[in-house]
Protein backbone atom coordinates (compact mmCIF):
# COMPACT_ATOMS: atom_id res chain seq x y z
CA UNK A 1 0.00 0.00 0.00
CA UNK A 2 2.84 2.67 1.13
CA UNK A 3 4.45 1.74 -2.70
CA UNK A 4 1.31 1.86 -4.26
CA UNK A 5 0.89 5.62 -2.50
CA UNK A 6 4.57 6.44 -3.50
CA UNK A 7 3.95 5.58 -7.22
CA UNK A 8 0.94 7.57 -7.42
CA UNK A 9 2.88 10.56 -5.70
CA UNK A 10 5.84 10.42 -8.58
CA UNK A 11 2.92 10.20 -10.98
CA UNK A 12 0.50 13.14 -9.86
CA UNK A 13 3.89 15.21 -9.05
CA UNK A 14 4.99 14.56 -12.92
CA UNK A 15 1.51 14.81 -14.60
CA UNK A 16 1.10 18.13 -16.86
CA UNK A 17 -2.56 18.68 -17.66
CA UNK A 18 -1.52 21.03 -20.21
CA UNK A 19 -0.63 17.72 -22.53
CA UNK A 20 -5.05 17.08 -23.25
CA UNK A 21 -6.90 20.33 -25.21
CA UNK A 22 -8.52 22.21 -22.51
CA UNK A 23 -12.28 22.01 -22.15
CA UNK A 24 -14.73 23.80 -19.29
CA UNK A 25 -17.88 22.73 -17.50
CA UNK A 26 -20.90 25.03 -17.09
CA UNK A 27 -23.99 25.24 -15.17
CA UNK A 28 -27.42 26.16 -17.11
CA UNK A 29 -30.62 26.63 -15.56
CA UNK A 30 -33.93 25.78 -16.39
CA UNK A 31 -36.26 27.72 -13.84
CA UNK A 32 -39.86 27.41 -13.93
CA UNK A 33 -42.58 29.33 -12.06
CA UNK A 34 -46.53 30.03 -11.88
CA UNK A 35 -46.99 33.61 -12.63
CA UNK A 36 -50.31 35.41 -12.68
CA UNK A 37 -51.97 31.52 -13.12
CA UNK A 38 -49.00 31.01 -16.96
CA UNK A 39 -45.95 29.17 -16.39
CA UNK A 40 -43.08 31.17 -17.01
CA UNK A 41 -39.09 30.76 -17.70
CA UNK A 42 -36.42 32.98 -16.36
CA UNK A 43 -34.27 34.59 -18.76
CA UNK A 44 -31.26 37.14 -19.36
CA UNK A 45 -30.18 39.00 -21.51
CA UNK A 46 -26.55 38.63 -22.38
CA UNK A 47 -24.67 41.77 -21.37
CA UNK A 48 -21.55 40.97 -23.47
CA UNK A 49 -19.84 38.01 -26.16
CA UNK A 50 -20.38 36.37 -27.74
CA UNK A 51 -24.43 36.40 -28.13
CA UNK A 52 -24.20 39.70 -26.92
CA UNK A 53 -27.84 41.26 -26.61
CA UNK A 54 -29.31 37.85 -26.88
CA UNK A 55 -31.63 36.06 -24.10
CA UNK A 56 -30.02 32.87 -22.41
CA UNK A 57 -30.87 31.01 -19.57
CA UNK A 58 -28.90 31.97 -16.24
CA UNK A 59 -25.98 30.12 -15.62
CA UNK A 60 -21.98 30.24 -15.81
CA UNK A 61 -18.98 28.70 -15.51
CA UNK A 62 -18.34 26.30 -12.25
CA UNK A 63 -15.60 27.50 -10.27
CA UNK A 64 -12.62 25.03 -10.56
CA UNK A 65 -12.13 23.58 -7.60
CA UNK A 66 -13.99 25.81 -5.35
CA UNK A 67 -17.93 24.12 -5.65
CA UNK A 68 -19.99 21.28 -7.03
CA UNK A 69 -21.53 20.88 -9.80
CA UNK A 70 -24.84 21.36 -7.76
CA UNK A 71 -23.35 24.43 -5.65
CA UNK A 72 -22.67 26.23 -8.86
CA UNK A 73 -26.36 25.84 -9.96
CA UNK A 74 -27.57 26.93 -6.90
CA UNK A 75 -25.04 29.61 -6.45
CA UNK A 76 -26.31 30.70 -9.75
CA UNK A 77 -29.92 30.67 -9.34
CA UNK A 78 -29.54 32.72 -6.57
CA UNK A 79 -27.73 35.55 -8.16
CA UNK A 80 -30.50 35.48 -10.70
CA UNK A 81 -33.53 35.46 -8.04
CA UNK A 82 -31.88 37.04 -5.22
CA UNK A 83 -32.75 33.63 -3.05
CA UNK A 84 -30.20 32.01 -0.69
CA UNK A 85 -30.27 29.80 2.11
CA UNK A 86 -31.91 32.37 4.27
CA UNK A 87 -34.63 33.35 1.69
CA UNK A 88 -36.16 30.53 0.54
CA UNK A 89 -33.55 29.02 -1.82
CA UNK A 90 -34.31 25.52 -0.22
CA UNK A 91 -38.04 25.54 -1.01
CA UNK A 92 -36.49 25.32 -4.93
CA UNK A 93 -36.53 22.11 -6.25
CA UNK A 94 -33.46 21.48 -8.63
CA UNK A 95 -32.77 18.20 -10.14
CA UNK A 96 -29.76 17.89 -13.13
CA UNK A 97 -31.84 17.92 -16.38
CA UNK A 98 -29.25 16.69 -18.46
CA UNK A 99 -25.42 17.24 -20.00
CA UNK A 100 -25.17 19.06 -23.16
CA UNK A 101 -21.67 18.87 -24.71
CA UNK A 102 -21.39 19.27 -28.83
CA UNK A 103 -18.43 20.62 -30.32
CA UNK A 104 -19.19 24.29 -31.44
CA UNK A 105 -22.18 24.98 -29.24
CA UNK A 106 -19.83 27.56 -27.45
CA UNK A 107 -17.73 29.93 -29.82
CA UNK A 108 -15.21 30.49 -27.21
CA UNK A 109 -13.73 27.05 -26.66
CA UNK A 110 -15.07 23.50 -25.94
CA UNK A 111 -17.94 23.85 -22.96
CA UNK A 112 -19.74 21.30 -21.64
CA UNK A 113 -22.64 22.26 -19.67
CA UNK A 114 -24.64 20.33 -17.13
CA UNK A 115 -28.37 21.55 -16.93
CA UNK A 116 -30.38 21.85 -14.38
CA UNK A 117 -34.33 21.92 -14.22
CA UNK A 118 -35.77 23.67 -11.22
CA UNK A 119 -39.19 25.34 -10.02
CA UNK A 120 -40.89 26.85 -7.09
CA UNK A 121 -43.54 28.75 -5.67
CA UNK A 122 -43.96 32.38 -5.76
CA UNK A 123 -40.11 32.84 -7.06
CA UNK A 124 -39.61 36.70 -6.58
CA UNK A 125 -38.83 39.43 -9.56
CA UNK A 126 -35.89 38.42 -11.42
CA UNK A 127 -32.60 40.52 -11.30
CA UNK A 128 -29.52 41.18 -13.52
CA UNK A 129 -26.17 38.94 -12.37
CA UNK A 130 -22.99 40.91 -12.66
CA UNK A 131 -22.77 39.77 -16.42
CA UNK A 132 -25.83 40.30 -17.43
CA UNK A 133 -27.84 43.35 -18.92
CA UNK A 134 -31.18 42.34 -17.91
CA UNK A 135 -33.20 39.37 -16.69
CA UNK A 136 -37.05 38.73 -16.28
CA UNK A 137 -39.68 35.72 -16.19
CA UNK A 138 -41.33 35.04 -19.54
CA UNK A 139 -43.98 33.47 -20.07
CA UNK A 140 -43.47 30.12 -21.99
CA UNK A 141 -46.35 30.40 -24.59
CA UNK A 142 -44.66 33.18 -26.05
CA UNK A 143 -41.29 30.89 -26.37
CA UNK A 144 -43.57 28.59 -28.32
CA UNK A 145 -41.87 29.12 -32.00
CA UNK A 146 -38.42 29.40 -30.84
CA UNK A 147 -38.81 26.29 -28.80
CA UNK A 148 -40.17 24.33 -31.91
CA UNK A 149 -37.74 25.70 -34.18
CA UNK A 150 -34.80 25.55 -32.23
CA UNK A 151 -35.33 22.55 -30.10
CA UNK A 152 -34.09 20.04 -32.33
CA UNK A 153 -30.88 17.87 -31.64
CA UNK A 154 -29.49 19.45 -34.56
CA UNK A 155 -30.42 22.70 -34.34
CA UNK A 156 -28.35 25.48 -32.72
CA UNK A 157 -29.17 29.69 -32.64
CA UNK A 158 -26.82 31.71 -34.79
CA UNK A 159 -23.31 32.36 -34.29
CA UNK A 160 -21.95 35.74 -33.35
CA UNK A 161 -20.30 35.91 -36.91
CA UNK A 162 -23.80 35.32 -38.29
CA UNK A 163 -25.35 38.35 -36.51
CA UNK A 164 -22.86 40.93 -38.08
CA UNK A 165 -20.48 40.96 -35.67
CA UNK A 166 -17.37 39.82 -36.01
CA UNK A 167 -15.82 36.65 -33.71
CA UNK A 168 -12.51 36.41 -32.27
CA UNK A 169 -10.56 34.51 -30.69
CA UNK A 170 -13.24 34.29 -28.01
CA UNK A 171 -15.88 34.54 -30.28
CA UNK A 172 -16.67 38.17 -29.04
CA UNK A 173 -14.05 41.61 -30.31
CA UNK A 174 -15.81 45.01 -31.25
CA UNK A 175 -18.75 45.49 -33.62
CA UNK A 176 -22.60 46.96 -33.63
CA UNK A 177 -24.87 45.56 -31.08
CA UNK A 178 -27.34 43.35 -32.76
CA UNK A 179 -31.46 44.99 -33.06
CA UNK A 180 -32.51 42.47 -30.89
CA UNK A 181 -36.52 42.03 -30.02
CA UNK A 182 -37.38 42.35 -26.41
CA UNK A 183 -39.05 39.03 -26.17
CA UNK A 184 -36.87 36.54 -27.39
CA UNK A 185 -39.15 33.80 -28.88
CA UNK A 186 -38.45 36.45 -32.25
CA UNK A 187 -34.88 35.71 -32.40
CA UNK A 188 -33.99 32.51 -30.63
CA UNK A 189 -32.05 31.80 -27.42
CA UNK A 190 -28.11 31.95 -27.16
CA UNK A 191 -25.78 28.78 -27.83
CA UNK A 192 -28.08 25.67 -27.66
CA UNK A 193 -30.50 26.90 -25.19
CA UNK A 194 -33.32 26.50 -27.22
CA UNK A 195 -32.83 22.96 -27.17
CA UNK A 196 -32.14 22.65 -23.20
CA UNK A 197 -35.44 25.11 -22.64
CA UNK A 198 -37.37 22.71 -24.48
CA UNK A 199 -36.18 19.49 -23.27
CA UNK A 200 -36.54 20.67 -19.70
CA UNK A 201 -39.83 22.00 -20.40
CA UNK A 202 -40.59 18.14 -21.57
CA UNK A 203 -38.94 16.71 -18.14
CA UNK A 204 -41.54 18.84 -16.20
CA UNK A 205 -44.56 17.66 -18.21
CA UNK A 206 -43.73 14.14 -17.72
CA UNK A 207 -42.44 14.37 -14.56
CA UNK A 208 -45.46 15.36 -12.95
CA UNK A 209 -47.49 13.21 -14.60
CA UNK A 210 -45.86 10.12 -12.14
CA UNK A 211 -44.26 12.09 -9.38
CA UNK A 212 -46.00 14.90 -7.24
CA UNK A 213 -43.52 17.64 -8.16
CA UNK A 214 -46.64 19.21 -8.87
CA UNK A 215 -47.22 20.40 -5.60
CA UNK A 216 -43.25 22.10 -5.66
CA UNK A 217 -45.15 25.20 -7.91
CA UNK A 218 -47.37 25.57 -4.60
CA UNK A 219 -46.88 26.79 -0.93
CA UNK A 220 -47.27 24.58 1.98
CA UNK A 221 -51.14 24.28 1.89
CA UNK A 222 -53.43 24.73 -1.20
CA UNK A 223 -56.92 23.57 -2.86
CA UNK A 224 -57.25 21.08 -5.15
CA UNK A 225 -58.27 23.84 -7.78
CA UNK A 226 -54.83 25.49 -6.67
CA UNK A 227 -53.13 22.03 -7.71
CA UNK A 228 -55.13 21.81 -10.83
CA UNK A 229 -54.49 25.13 -12.06
CA UNK A 230 -50.46 23.80 -12.07
CA UNK A 231 -51.11 21.18 -14.27
CA UNK A 232 -53.22 23.28 -16.25
CA UNK A 233 -50.19 25.71 -16.60
CA UNK A 234 -47.69 23.22 -16.99
CA UNK A 235 -49.67 20.60 -19.46
CA UNK A 236 -51.12 23.46 -21.55
CA UNK A 237 -54.75 21.88 -21.44
CA UNK A 238 -57.57 22.51 -19.84
CA UNK A 239 -58.59 19.85 -17.03
CA UNK A 240 -61.94 18.63 -16.58
CA UNK A 241 -62.26 20.13 -13.06
CA UNK A 242 -64.52 17.10 -11.16
CA UNK A 243 -62.13 14.28 -12.90
CA UNK A 244 -59.06 15.87 -11.91
CA UNK A 245 -60.18 16.29 -8.12
CA UNK A 246 -61.80 12.43 -8.43
CA UNK A 247 -57.85 11.12 -9.80
CA UNK A 248 -56.50 13.39 -7.08
CA UNK A 249 -57.97 12.05 -4.15
CA UNK A 250 -57.45 8.62 -5.73
CA UNK A 251 -53.84 8.35 -5.65
CA UNK A 252 -52.72 6.73 -2.66
CA UNK A 253 -50.14 9.56 -0.89
CA UNK A 254 -50.74 12.26 -3.31
CA UNK A 255 -52.02 14.78 -1.02
CA UNK A 256 -53.55 14.62 2.30
CA UNK A 257 -56.45 16.89 4.10
CA UNK A 258 -55.05 19.73 6.45
CA UNK A 259 -58.47 19.47 8.06
CA UNK A 260 -58.54 23.17 7.28
CA UNK A 261 -60.44 25.39 4.46
CA UNK A 262 -59.43 28.37 2.51
CA UNK A 263 -60.39 32.01 3.90
CA UNK A 264 -62.47 32.58 0.89
CA UNK A 265 -64.75 30.69 -0.85
CA UNK A 266 -64.84 29.81 -4.91
CA UNK A 267 -65.36 32.51 -7.25
CA UNK A 268 -69.04 31.38 -7.90
CA UNK A 269 -69.48 31.15 -4.18
CA UNK A 270 -70.72 28.14 -2.02
CA UNK A 271 -68.76 26.35 0.63
CA UNK A 272 -64.91 27.28 1.04
CA UNK A 273 -62.12 24.85 -0.85
CA UNK A 274 -61.00 22.04 1.62
CA UNK A 275 -56.73 23.04 2.29
CA UNK A 276 -54.42 19.93 1.36
CA UNK A 277 -51.03 19.59 1.69
CA UNK A 278 -48.32 17.22 -0.35
CA UNK A 279 -48.29 13.50 0.77
CA UNK A 280 -45.46 11.52 1.18
CA UNK A 281 -45.87 9.61 -1.93
CA UNK A 282 -42.91 9.77 -3.98
CA UNK A 283 -44.88 8.27 -7.26
CA UNK A 284 -47.81 8.67 -8.38
CA UNK A 285 -50.09 4.90 -8.99
CA UNK A 286 -51.76 5.02 -11.25
CA UNK A 287 -50.46 8.04 -13.16
CA UNK A 288 -52.34 11.29 -13.83
CA UNK A 289 -51.65 11.45 -17.58
CA UNK A 290 -51.53 14.12 -20.10
CA UNK A 291 -55.28 14.58 -22.11
CA UNK A 292 -53.54 13.22 -25.17
CA UNK A 293 -51.51 10.06 -23.44
CA UNK A 294 -54.83 9.25 -22.37
CA UNK A 295 -56.31 9.28 -25.82
CA UNK A 296 -52.72 7.13 -26.92
CA UNK A 297 -53.23 4.24 -24.30
CA UNK A 298 -56.91 3.82 -24.91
Amino acid sequence: MVAQQQDEAVFLAAYDPRAFEPIAVTVDIVALTLRHGALHVLLVRRGGPPFEGCWALPGGFVRSGKESLDEAAARELAEETGLDAERGLGRVHLEQLGSYGRPGRDPRMHVVSIAYLAFAPDLPEARAGSDAAAAGWLPVVELGTTIRLLGQPDAEAERPQDQGRPAGAHGGGPGRRPDQSDRPGLTGLAFDHARILAEGLDRARSKIEYTPLATAFLGREFTITELREVYEAVWGRALHAGNFHRKVLSVPGFVESTGDTAIRSGSRGGPRARLYRAGDARLLHPALLRPDREESVR
